[in-house]
């Protein structure tokens, strides 16, 4: 009975044992299942090129509001953060000493009027002297500088706005007493606006006076403003060998303000017939970076099949979510896009482009 149930055991291990060889070769004639990949025709395109930076916005007009005179505050005439016309009043003070004075140099003055009318009646009719006549037209401008002064100190007290723009938040009360300088609140003109930025020395030669920039800032609804460059600094900076431009934007809606960090894009010539595949398609790799190039080919039991081949290519600028290709492609190429971490050359690929990574030159991300 042993010897029979040792017999049946390795009969039964022998047709195991035949059964994991056929399959082993089966395998080894069908190869490994085909990866699920994306895949896009590669095609020319033109190219815009950019110089970029990071600048500071600033104000074309803008100011600390302030008075040079002291005096009590008896009247506030704007709202923080509200815009004013140039001309609006702002801050009144308290000018009633200087009105009484304006009343008193005004009636000395209507007096030296009429007294110098009199003087020349006099004159013409030969029954003055010329010096009363000269002193009374003395007495009258010097009476009329005083009315002049008068007003000044009163205008001097009444702050305007120098020019439009959007008013700060106040600073002062009414009935508050101001030493002269004291700052009110703050006055910024928003469109247009400037931006200033630095770039290095070594590519002055692509900067010119009238050239677009395009830039934008966090926390702005809208990705991109327009501009254009519209003063360089005279010297480069010595310690950074970097030279300051000044470009002006426009800001119709006035969302871009004084001081805001912004990145800023100086767009160079554009180039055409540039190659341009998605970041997502380059396997980086310390001995060259690569793609794979997606070919027709054959599969071990002779069935047709898209095969991935490995092709090194030279990497040039970026833009948005795409890289250029300086060698190792050409148009008409079809290249896998997402998946080239799974792949190795001459690897079967199964192209499913329902889905496909980004390849945009501008991206525009919703807000998160």
């Amino acid at each position: 009975m042993l010897a029979l149930f040792i017999v049946i055991v390795g009969v039964i291990a022998f047709i195991k044992y035949r059964q994991i060889q056929a399959g082993m070769a089966k395998y080894a004639t069908m190869g490994p299942p085909p990866s699920a990949v994306t895949t896009l025709i590669v095609k020319s395109q033109s190219w815009q090129p950019v110089l970029s930076t990071v600048g500071s916005l600033k104000a074309i007009n803008g100011v600390q509001v302030s008075t040079d005179l002291a005096g009590i505050v008896s009247e506030i005439a704007f709202e923080s953060g509200k815009p004013v016309k140039k001309g609006d009043l702002l801050v009144k003070l308290d000018t009633k000493q200087e009105e009484a004075q304006l009343q008193s140099a005004q009636a000395r003055l209507d007096l030296a009027k009429v007294s110098l009318a009199r003087k020349k009646d006099l004159l013409e009719k030969n029954a003055a002297a010329q010096a009363d006549y000269d002193a009374a037209d003395a007495d009258a401008r010097q009476a009329k500088a005083a009315v002049e002064d008068a007003s000044a100190l009163i205008a001097r007290k009444t702050i305007t706005a120098p020019f439009d723009g959007i008013v700060g938040i106040r600073q002062v009360n009414v009935g508050q007493y101001l030493n002269a300088g004291v700052n009110i609140a703050p006055l910024e003109s928003r469109d247009p606006i400037y931006v200033e930025f630095s770039i290095p020395q070594q590519n002055l030669g692509q900067i010119a006076l009238k050239k677009k920039i395009r830039l934008n800032a966090a926390g702005v609804s809208e990705k991109e403003f327009e501009g254009e460059i519209t003063a360089i600094d005279s010297r480069v900076d010595e310690a950074t060998r970097n030279i300051q431009i000044e470009a002006t934007v426009r800001n119709p809606d006035g969302k871009l303000r004084a001081g805001m960090f912004v990145n800023v894009e100086v767009l160079l010539p554009e180039q055409t017939g540039v190659i341009a595949i998605p970041a997502s398609s380059i396997n980086y790799a310390p001995y060259g970076n690569s793609v794979f190039v997606v070919k027709d080919g054959q599969s071990k039991d002779g069935k047709p099949e898209k095969q991935s081949v490995q092709q090194f290519v030279k990497l040039g600028p970026s833009r948005g979510d795409q890289i250029s290709i300086l060698s190792g492609l050409k148009e008409g190429d079809e290249i896998v896009t997402s998946g080239v971490f799974k792949l190795r050359s001459n690897a079967p690929v199964q192209v499913n482009n329902s889905v496909q990574p980004g390849n945009e030159q501008n991206p525009n991300p919703p807000d998160t």
